[in-house]
């Protein structure tokens, strides 16, 4: 009998129990804040790009808490350093969910990073949006996957459409870093475009992410003399690289893509005359980018945003806009809201298609130019 009464306390207790967890797991909304995650890299070779995004998603916060937060509830940022890892970011991402028990996530930062935690997003169909992760598959097959900044494919076709009308180019090279999905996709867009304008890409040199000299490549570029070399990478590679191509005297002009934002603070000299693909320019008239940059400067030291800060900023917003218009911060109600997004921001007007990706983003071209950033044009591929 006392065995009896024992099971069925215990089987009480049990079941208390899991009631209680289950409240636990329910209430990630719960008091007076939302908890929202930001993953990207704060540290290492490409911090610069996690330190940007999170100091514009930083700015958003504090603005959209000091206006009353969402429907009354203040946004709590809880970021994690990537390293700019993969098994980093896929940890990052398990302790924002388990333990932090965020609502939604901003990020990854870098392309990488965020298809590497991508399949377990989508399995928890967590709300994410990537502020600057530009790689085509990070929203495929992923509902709950969402980005604030074009496509690698896109950027690279607008690079393309730009070398050829803007800069008359007929004959180019491109260099890859190879295993780096970001490079590789814009890469493989601008020679696709640049062939379909009626150019011809005349070589296509790689190398890997630890190389520090590119004297091989270029020797070769030269030799070839092309009018534009394209090198789709981040500012840690492609300032050595045009450090090396003015040393050799290579008069090509080269075009980027959006990871040479910030080469002008250590590569001027370098840089200096060449182009990329961008999210925005700084020098933009728009009120609302110069507000942005504003309240950033006033925020960060009078330092100036680049466009991985503006993305940050934009991807807070959007956010926050959704989980305001579900009125919940269930997965599903978010998610729904995110599609139905039109928020109009820094970087452009945002409004997703069916894939999570933003529809008819201009792409900015910046000219590096004294040591500045300054607008060139804008292209919208057609």
């Amino acid at each position: 009998m006392k065995k009896r009464v024992v099971s069925v306390l215990l089987a009480v207790i049990f079941t208390a129990s899991i009631f209680a967890f289950a409240g636990c797991s329910s209430s990630k909304s719960s008091g007076d804040t939302i908890k929202v995650g930001f993953l990207g890299p704060l540290s290492g070779d490409v911090a610069i790009y996690g330190k940007s995004a999170q100091s514009g998603a930083d700015l958003a916060v504090k603005e959209i808490n000091d206006a009353g937060g969402i429907n009354g509830k203040k946004i709590e940022l809880v970021a994690y350093d990537s390293k700019g890892d993969q098994t980093e970011a896929i940890n990052a991402y398990n302790r924002l969910r388990d333990q932090d028990e965020v609502v939604a996530v901003i990020g990854g930062v870098l392309s990488g990073e965020t298809l590497a935690m991508k399949d377990i997003m989508v399995q928890d169909n967590m709300p994410v949006l990537t502020p600057t992760a530009t790689a085509v598959d990070v929203t495929t097959d992923a509902p709950n996957v969402f980005r604030a900044c074009f496509l690698d494919d896109y950027q690279g076709v607008a690079a393309a459409n730009f070398a050829t009308a803007n800069l008359t180019a007929k004959t180019a090279a491109i260099m890859i870093c190879k295993g780096n999905p970001y490079s590789e996709g814009v890469g493989a867009a601008f020679s696709t475009q640049f062939a379909a304008n009626g150019g011809t890409v005349v070589d296509q040199e790689s190398y890997s992410a630890s190389d520090k000299d590119f004297s091989a490549q270029l020797t070769k570029i030269k030799e070839l003399n092309p009018e534009v070399v394209f090198v789709p990478d981040y500012v840690q590679i492609v300032g050595p690289i045009l450090q090396k191509a003015k040393e050799l005297g290579i008069t090509a002009k080269f075009v980027g893509a959006d990871g040479w934002d910030g080469v002008q603070t250590e590569y001027a000299d370098a840089a200096q005359g060449n182009y990329f693909t961008n999210h925005y320019a700084a020098d933009s008239p728009s009120e609302k980018v110069q507000s942005f940059i504003k309240a950033y400067k006033a925020a960060n030291d009078n330092k100036d945003p680049n466009s991985f800060s503006a993305l940050g900023y934009d991807a807070v917003y959007t956010m926050s806009d959704a989980i305001k218009t579900a009125g919940s911060t269930e997965s599903d109600a978010v998610v729904k809201a995110l599609n139905n997004t039109n928020y109009a921001g820094v970087t452009g007007n945002l409004k997703f298609d069916a894939e999570g990706n933003p529809k008819d983003k201009e792409v900015t071209i910046i000219k590096i130019d004294g040591g500045q950033l300054k607008f060139e044009t804008t292209i919208v591929n057609k």
